[in-house]
């Protein structure tokens, strides 16, 4: 499955014609689940010299390649000094759940990619909001039966490939979550980097971007599964401390049932995303947090001190 250069940035005309949702979970992925908001209240304001118009598009429209309103990383980044240190052993990636931060900052990332809504497309480029995508090829090319705890999708492989290159234009890093999403704790070592290489191999040729972040399925990992990870060129493996239920619901995996500095929340890409999206980025913004920029805050919690 090799895939050129040329087929890599080919025009969008598929996915730009493709519709898609997506869900939120805490059930196909974690392991037992552990109002509406404008562009005014959540996006920053444009800076002249790197923005250009938005253009139109009619209702439904993926936006193609080159379209994005400000082109600059979204999302807050880490302050000197800021953040705290996650430790890797034995060299091996670290394995991160939360950001070590007292700033009032979390983290969206979204699995699988079974739903393909243009409307949530929309929402991250028109609103500037930070998200890591974790895709896994039987969702993207919907290989199988979605997860049916979501509702009837309206959307599922709608765009495919085509729809996370999109998702990748308005500035969502595409990431690994596997081939077929299997229970890695039952695979061999060699099972398992085939399902992470093959993955990592995958993303690459299909966005011409190799992911850097790996998300175990059900959140199930062991030695072998950070072994291989690193043999895959996975710099992080990614974990939560909080999941999206539908409604835009938020499942809180501490006693307290809050919202934490440095939180990570995982997402589905489900039915009804952009509507249950809206909801939940009022919900977080209400409570007086930031949205940040996960890769920049990655970066200053595991490069080495100087």
């Amino acid at each position: 499955m090799t895939t050129g250069a040329a087929e890599v940035r080919e025009a969008r005309t598929a996915a730009g014609a493709a519709v898609v949702t997506v869900f939120l979970l805490a059930g196909a992925c974690s392991p037992g689940s552990t109002s509406r908001v404008t562009a005014a209240e959540s996006a920053p304001a444009p800076t002249p010299a790197t923005t250009s118009p938005t253009p139109q598009h009619p209702p439904g429209a993926v936006p193609r390649e080159g379209e994005m309103s400000d082109v600059r990383t979204p999302g807050a980044v880490p302050r000197e000094g800021e953040v705290g240190r996650v430790r890797a052993l034995g060299g091996l990636p670290p394995v991160v759940s939360s950001i070590p931060t007292e700033r009032k900052v979390v983290f969206l990332t979204i699995d699988d990619g079974w739903e393909q809504d243009p409307g949530f497309v929309l929402q991250i480029r028109d609103q500037r909001i930070p998200i890591t995508a974790f895709a896994m090829r039987d969702a993207v090319e919907a290989r199988g039966v979605p997860d049916p705890a979501g509702g009837q999708g309206r959307y599922t492989g709608a765009g495919k490939w085509g729809y996370f290159r999109s998702l990748q234009d308005v500035g969502v890093p595409i990431e690994n979550h596997t081939l077929t999403h299997p229970d890695l704790l039952r695979l061999s070592r060699a099972a398992q980097r085939q399902e992470i290489c093959g993955a990592s191999k995958l993303i690459a040729e299909r966005t011409g971007a190799r992911p850097t972040l790996f998300r175990p399925p059900f959140g199930s990992y062991n030695t072998d599964t950070l072994r291989a990870a690193k043999s895959c060129g996975l710099t992080s493996v990614l974990l939560w401390t909080a999941s999206v239920q539908p409604g835009g619901k938020i499942a809180y995996q501490t006693p307290d049932k809050k919202l934490h500095p440095g939180d990570i929340l995982l997402l589905h890409f489900r039915p009804n995303l952009d509507r249950d999206f809206r909801i939940l980025i009022r919900k977080i913004k209400r409570r007086g947090f930031e949205l940040g920029n996960l890769q920049a805050y990655l970066e200053a919690a595991t490069s080495p001190r100087k």
